[in-house]
């Protein structure tokens, strides 16, 4: 049986690329694999699409329902962020740069976490330590999806292994300009003209189990605010419909890569947690956090300690 390679729900370029690498590297390392992401490819998100396009990459498998599969989990270990039934699936694997998330196995699996910037970082290790051929093309997607997740060096997610990584991929894929590269993906990501405004809220969204409470988080990263302003209301409608749906809280983050910083958008059981968690204050519909980044590190941390989880 082949190992199916999945990352997170709502996947972004890192797991769709990582997904891609670690699929090449159990075929390199004899073991037959197929990557798979959780959606179809037309519904892609933008930076991707532009991704996988650009270096000739072919969109992962969809796959749904891991019953009865083996599987290997890149860019995640939340039961949340799985599959339907990943329960049910034999788990053999899991490939990740996120805190370590309440999947559990049956036995011993190979599990490779270190804290970087992007799941990418890590399978670059990996493919050098073992003497992995790495093709140019998943080269490129992994380059990219260093430079997305680490907002081009600009996220504190950032670690000098990241730039490491990227300074390495520069040279195997020829790319001569990486800020051009990254711009590109940043127009494309930050891309919201026509976009239904529930496909913008899902489109890099996680929800998170806080100490029995369900937390959603989406982030669109824009190179101005501007960019949202005449669907401010439209966003916030739906994210009151979201956190309807059997949520306690959902912030959605507006963050300004130029101003280096998130217009954090709140919907809330109890507004008082997330503004004691980035101590500011809601004014209307959200707050600016100076310096707010990044999810992983700097949103769900302090919420995590005030939801006591």
């Amino acid at each position: 049986m082949s190992v199916s390679v999945v990352g997170h729900s709502n996947p972004d370029t890192d797991s769709v690329t990582a997904a891609i690498a670690y699929a090449n590297y159990l075929k390199a390392t004899g073991t037959d694999a197929i990557a798979c992401m959780q959606i179809s490819a037309d519904n892609l998100n933008p930076e991707s699409k532009v991704v996988l396009e650009k270096f000739g990459l072919a969109a992962p498998q969809t796959m749904t329902d891991a019953a009865g599969k083996d599987v290997a989990l890149v860019d995640f270990s939340d039961i949340g962020q799985a599959p339907a039934n990943i329960g049910d699936a034999n788990i053999v694997a899991i490939v990740d740069h996120h805190k370590i998330g309440d999947i559990t196995t049956g036995s011993p699996i190979f599990f490779y976490a270190k804290p970087v910037g992007c799941t990418c970082t890590v399978l670059l290790e990996m493919y050098k330590n073992n003497n992995v051929e790495l093709p140019k093309d998943i080269a490129a997607g992994m380059l990219c999806a260093i430079l997305s997740d680490t907002v081009n060096f600009k996220s504190p997610t950032c670690t000098d292994a990241d730039k490491a990584a990227v300074a390495e991929l520069l040279r195997i894929t020829g790319v001569t300009d990486q800020d051009a590269l990254f711009m590109e993906m940043l127009k494309a990501k930050s891309s919201v003209a026509g976009v239904p405004i529930r496909d913008l809220v899902f489109r890099d969204y996680k929800d998170f189990d806080m100490n029995g409470k369900k937390v959603g988080i989406g982030q669109i990263e824009l190179a101005t605010l501007d960019q949202v302003a005449d669907i401010r209301d439209d966003l916030y409608k739906t994210i009151k419909e979201v956190k309807a749906e059997d949520r306690h809280t959902v912030l959605f983050m507006l963050t300004d890569v130029v101003k280096e910083g998130t217009d954090l958008m709140v919907v809330s059981d109890d507004p008082a947690i997330i503004e004691g968690s980035f101590n500011g204050k809601i004014e209307g519909q959200s707050m600016w956090v100076d310096g707010m980044m990044s999810r992983k590190k700097q949103t769900v941390p302090p919420l995590q300690k005030a939801f006591g989880a």
